[in-house]
């Protein structure tokens, strides 16, 4: 069977594409090595699909901080706006969270993968699930078909590689694409976790002192080894039973995973600030206050409620502060070093969890070798790469997933283009 384009993978990035050539009026098929497509759409945004983000395409691009940059040509020919009129062209009503973030009204993700399989079904694109490929056939210099595991040739003209890349396995993204790229001379970026929980061998977690111990609103940091901040992410974090995890602590991880392997470290201090709305001086004289207020009150009673119960205990003790010596005993120097500790409580951490375990994955296809415009191999006429499998990696929020819908529709355009002109 001949067709004008073919599409691996079933994922966000590759139902858009798959969409975007049907609508260039192609012979299009879609393959997928699971049993159903959407799967990993399915599950996003804790099963209700956060399917972009509305902030400023420049706000947007920071919150990509792998290559994001490389995005802007795509953006100018299809942005998140464009994103939230597609699906709601398509019968996906969207509203607007915290941070920008776009949800289905619905809440739930399987209204936004229904409406995508529905589009293909209207657009009559063939459709192959439990159909696993073995390699892509590379002829005359061009991309010209794949050849399935069961040993099924199919020609093509064009062919998009959408398989994501090594995160969430169960998903099926499993790291198929990275062979059939470097086939075609291209060069993977060495592949590592993002949005990962971090790992630490700190007494106090190995003993579990804070397991389960959640501190909102936060300020996380991972420091250089001279101890300036790296990054700081202002969110909740958690403490668990290996490490620690949430949503400032998922944004921390690649810069973890980077201050390791640039400064060949074993370990990478990291810093907790627990009330970033204040600096140290205010919160040493907060505590001062507070203490002659209730001179004869136990100090952890006197300072309930400045921080979660479990932390204030944990600081106190780490200020070597007895929890009930009466305010009144408690000299200025064991103060200072409380609020020291409560603005920047470092520890170290050791790595973090598997790239299995990881949302996201940093590393993969060299942006330098695709052609920014169309998301084209600039080594191999006919073949195109879009979400996950490039190195474009971004925090959770939707910028993944933005990034996935952007460079698939730029990818099915520009595929579909190309088939036309060899017609």
């Amino acid at each position: 069977m001949n067709y004008d384009v073919v599409i691996i993978g079933g994922g966000p990035a590759g139902l858009m594409a798959a969409i975007a050539a049907g609508e260039s009026n192609r012979h299009v098929l879609l393959v997928d090595k699971g049993n159903k497509l959407g799967r990993k759409l399915a599950i996003s945004g804790g099963g209700r699909c956060n399917v972009t983000n509305r902030l400023p395409i420049e706000e947007i691009v920071k919150n990509i901080p792998g290559n994001g940059r490389f995005l802007y040509s795509a953006f100018s020919i299809f942005n998140n706006e464009d994103i939230i009129a597609f699906f709601e062209k398509l019968g996906v009503q969207l509203k607007e969270e915290d941070h920008g973030r776009m949800f289905p009204v619905s809440n739930k993700a399987q209204s936004v993968v229904d409406a995508l399989l529905d589009r293909l079904k209207e657009l009559k694109v063939t459709i192959k699930t439990n159909c696993p490929v073995e390699t892509i056939l590379y002829e005359g210099h061009r991309a010209s078909g794949i050849i399935l595991k069961n040993g099924e040739k199919i020609a093509a003209k064009a062919v998009i590689v959408a398989v994501g890349g090594k995160s969430v396995p169960q998903t099926g993204s499993t790291g198929d694409g990275y062979p059939w790229a470097k086939k075609a001379g291209h060069t993977i970026s060495e592949l590592f976790p993002t949005e990962v929980p971090i790992t630490s061998d700190e007494s106090f977690i190995q003993n579990k002192v804070l397991q389960g111990l959640a501190l909102r609103d936060v300020a996380v940091s991972v420091l250089n080894p001279k101890g300036k901040p790296l990054i700081t992410h202002q969110m909740d974090m958690l403490f668990t039973h290996f490490g620690i995890s949430g949503p400032a602590v998922l944004r921390c991880s690649q810069f973890v995973v980077k201050a390791k392997k640039k400064w060949n470290l074993t370990h990478v201090t990291m810093s907790i600030d627990a009330i970033p709305s204040m600096n140290e001086e205010e919160v040493k004289q907060k505590i001062i206050k507070v203490l002659k207020a209730e001179p004869k009150k136990a100090i952890k009673n006197c300072l309930k409620g400045f921080l979660p119960e479990r932390y204030l205990l944990f600081l106190l003790e780490k200020s070597d502060i007895d929890g009930n010596a009466q305010s009144a005993t408690i000299s200025q120097e064991r103060i200072r070093i409380l609020a020291e500790n409560i603005k920047h409580f470092q520890f170290k951490v050791n790595g973090t969890l598997s790239l299995e375990k990881a949302f996201v994955t940093g590393g993969g296809v060299s942006i330098k070798e695709i052609d920014p415009k169309t998301m084209g191999s600039k080594l191999m006429p006919g073949l195109y790469f879009c979400g996950e499998i490039l190195d474009i990696y971004g925090y959770t929020g939707g910028y993944n997933i933005t990034s996935a819908l952007v460079t698939g529709r730029l990818a099915g355009i520009s595929a579909s283009e190309y088939a036309s002109h060899l017609s």
